[in-house]
């Protein structure tokens, strides 16, 4: 159940981040931001304002790590759609230039050696030089490419397409119905995210190239069936060429049916161009191993990797493997934390990677060592922001995406002698110099269990300490997802600050950042320790003078969904208004529709059946304490959702309705999990705040 929120960087930041009763060895240190100081507005943050601003995407470095190329994608009220283009600007400081502006959308493939860009529009290839010149059209074939990876010499091609194995679809099985639309099903892995499985699964496919010309493409999975990237969350990442072009890397669970639906177990395979053979570079590696990548002078190869099958959330690190000694070593084992993503340092000699840490997201480096002592993990940036994608390396830095809780994702270099961040990119500068500023603060209670809890706050804009304001308790999905400094499209919650509301954000059990066993005490817990940590936090936010105790509420969607609906039944009085979304309500039924069943064993125990689980379905069981219910309650629902499928929020409506509670459902019959439309994020803001209005 699944990839942050800001803060006005610079003064601004470090002048409206504060810390509250703070243990002084979790003190977490101000951030060292050099950039222009932001002169900030009068106007308060509203949904409309949120939806246009752009969106910020690292795309590349040319190949002397000078020159940025970055995406901006502008969403249309208009046409309910976003453009993106993309845009050149030196690293240093220059003019900004667009690179693109046909409609459609472009994404670099690759910045080459002698300045051409290749990037993907409309699914086809395309070259225009960096410097200034015409745009070429590189490939017209019938079918988009995607996921496609050049090989180092540039004769090859690799992408992934979609192959029909099994006849799932009617029109597919009986070819003289083609006006029918029926699926037959004998196993499971039947749908998955918000589509049904029709029977077509995305294979590699490798081609030759020549200037634009691909020759026949080759299946590397025609005697297999079942290969896809990690849908909806995989992609080009899952493929990698070997330095000297002669083989093919990519990741699959070759797995199907209940086998795929209970297991985590990708593995990363290397494809023979000359021989034709392929082997599994990973065997014996049980979870996720994912984003091979070569070292630059390709000696190594390192990628992510979970140890335990079935687990999706366990402790990521990265391993490396020696072509030349054969031997592989984990870089990261030893270390208490997980990783979010990494590259390769220039030299070859360390990788640079992003983890959570004590609610952010910050830079780190390690060593490779294929010695007998453990490499040494390095916290390289610390600082009130979070880091996103490391876009490369440039002389002296990281060039990376970094967000705050009030401010949207740019582009900066992280320069290792100044430890700080750099802007580059300035895209919506202009929009936050209008916005009035909302305070965030680190504060740090006790939990029940007597556990130091830390949470983010975020006060409205001029908050006043001798007024009170209604306060929202914001309860994250996962559930080991983290709460850190990245900035939310939907879930904003300076958004929610501007319109009066403080907002806490506790980092409950179950969130990384805090040690791989908080990050894991979650597991077969969810109704206990995280939902206690809930309460403590806001208990311990509800003793300030300025909070209104009449008006707190609780929000959350999919597992925070689940914590809301679970808070219903156990809160005592605590929360006046209630907004769950997508949450799951009845842990039977759940079990029984959800796809992903790796994640329901391992999170939940197993199945309903097994009495070993009974405490997860009765006392952990947000409908086996409807009887308590009796506060307000919102309830959002994607109606092609089928991580938490419809019935969930139409039964919590329903049990909401008959014990005649104070009920909404706002259902988004072609939303899965997420709210993607751009009409529909308004209409789901609308009646979020307006429901907050009404209740609260």
């Amino acid at each position: 159940m699944m990839k942050k929120i800001s803060i006005l960087t610079c003064a601004i930041l470090l002048s409206s981040v504060t810390f509250a009763q703070q243990a002084p060895e979790k003190r977490v240190n101000r951030s060292l931001i050099t950039n222009k100081l932001y002169h900030l507005g009068n106007e308060r943050m509203t949904p409309e304002k949120l939806w246009e601003l752009g969106r910020v995407s690292g795309e590349g470095l040319s190949a002397d790590g000078k020159m940025l190329i970055y995406g901006v994608s502008n969403y249309s009220f208009g046409e309910n759609k976003s453009e993106k283009n993309l845009y050149a600007v030196p690293l240093k400081g220059g003019e900004v230039r667009q690179f693109t502006s046909e409609t459609g959308g472009e994404s670099v493939v690759e910045i080459t050696k002698t300045g051409d860009v290749i990037y993907l529009f409309k699914g086809q290839l395309w070259s225009k030089p960096l410097h200034g010149g015409e745009a070429r059209q590189l490939t017209k074939i019938a079918d988009d490419l995607e996921n496609v990876k050049l090989s180092p010499d540039g004769k090859y091609i690799l992408f992934s397409r979609p192959v029909l194995v099994k006849k799932y679809h009617s029109v597919d099985k009986y070819p003289d119905l083609a006006k029918s639309n029926v699926y037959i099903y004998d196993d499971l892995d039947y749908r998955h995210w918000d589509s049904f499985n029709d029977g077509r699964f995305n294979h590699p496919f490798l081609a030759s190239y020549d200037e634009g010309t691909i020759g026949e493409p080759i299946d590397l999975m025609a005697d297999e069936a079942f290969y896809s990237p990690q849908a909806p969350f995989g992609g080009a990442d899952d493929f990698a060429w070997s330095p000297d072009s002669k083989a093919v890397l990519y990741v699959c669970k070759k797995k199907f049916g209940k086998e795929y639906a209970q297991s985590t177990n990708t593995d990363i395979y290397r494809y023979d161009i000359a021989t034709k053979l392929t082997s599994n570079l990973t065997e014996g590696l049980m979870g996720y191993d994912t984003h091979p990548v070569y070292s630059p002078n390709g000696k190594n190869l390192a990628w992510l990797s979970m140890k335990t099958d079935g687990f999706e959330a366990d402790k990521t690190d990265i391993l490396v493997f020696d072509r030349a000694s054969k031997k592989r070593v984990n870089l990261t084992g030893a270390w208490d934390g997980t990783v979010n993503s990494f590259i390769w340092s220039k030299d070859g000699r360390k990788l640079f990677f992003t983890a959570p840490t004590k609610g952010t997201v910050q830079l780190f480096e390690v060593e490779v060592n294929f010695g007998k002592a453990a490499s040494t993990v390095k916290q390289l940036s610390e600082g009130l922001f979070d880091i996103g994608d490391i876009v490369g390396e440039t002389d002296g830095g990281l060039v990376v995406s970094s967000t705050t809780l009030t401010r949207a994702a740019e582009i900066y270099v992280y320069d290792f002698k100044k430890k700080s961040l750099q802007a580059v990119t300035k895209v919506n500068d202009d929009a936050f110099a209008k916005i009035a500023e909302t305070k965030v603060e680190g504060r740090f209670t006790k939990a029940s269990d007597g556990a130091d809890l830390f949470s983010w706050v975020i006060y409205p804009p001029n908050f006043d300490p001798t007024k009170k304001y209604p306060t929202l308790l914001f309860c994250q999905g996962g559930p080991q997802s983290a709460t850190t400094l990245g900035y939310s499209f939907r879930w904003n919650f300076q958004l929610m600050a501007s319109q009066g509301y403080i907002v806490i954000l506790p980092n409950r059990r179950g969130m990384p950042g805090w040690g791989v066993k908080w990050n894991q005490d979650i597991s077969k817990d969810w109704g206990g320790q995280p939902i206690r940590d809930y309460l403590s936090a806001i208990d311990d936010l509800a003793k300030e003078s300025y909070v209104d105790k009449e008006r707190i509420g609780a929000v959350g969607a999919s597992y925070g969904g689940y914590s809301v609906f679970m808070l219903a039944g156990v809160h005592e009085g605590r929360f006046k208004s209630l907004i769950s979304h997508c949450g799951l309500f009845d842990m039977t039924s759940w079990y029984g529709t959800t796809e992903e069943l790796f994640f329901a064993n391992y999170d939940l125990g197993g199945p309903y059946w097994d009495k070993n689980n009974e405490k997860t379905y009765t006392e952990f069981n947000p409908i086996k304490h409807v009887d308590k219910w009796n506060t307000p309650i919102l309830i959002f629902q994607g109606g092609k959702d089928f991580r938490v499928p419809i019935g969930q929020g139409l039964e919590a409506f329903q049990a909401a309705q008959l014990k005649n509670v104070k009920s909404r459902l706002v259902y988004l019959p072609e939303e899965n999990h997420w709210v993607l439309s751009g009409h529909n994020a308004q209409v789901w803001q609308r009646e979020f705040f307006g429901w907050l209005k009404e209740t609260l």
